[in-house]
């Protein structure tokens, strides 16, 4: 998944960076080449990357429940703040 999600970011890239390199009187070609690179990136790859990220998480000990807050309460006080 880690060579997919790099694979396909230096993909993405490229596209964008072409769409700049085009010439502007190629039938708005780089403007398309720019369109389908934002898109990829924030419809395909972005919502890949998160998912790779967050997979063997539990969304528990993000939460603010009272057993997490005395544990903060508990760190505060062990170094002195």
């Amino acid at each position: 998944m880690k060579y997919f999600l790099i694979v396909s970011f230096l993909a993405i890239l490229i596209t964008g960076i072409s769409g700049f390199v085009v010439k502007p009187d190629d039938l708005e070609g780089g403007n398309f080449l720019i369109g389908i690179a934002v898109a990829a990136f924030f419809f395909l790859w972005m919502p890949i990357f998160i998912y790779h990220r967050w997979k063997n998480r539990s969304v528990k000990d993000y939460m603010l429940t009272k057993e997490n807050i005395d544990k903060m309460r508990g760190y505060s006080k062990d170094k002195n703040l």
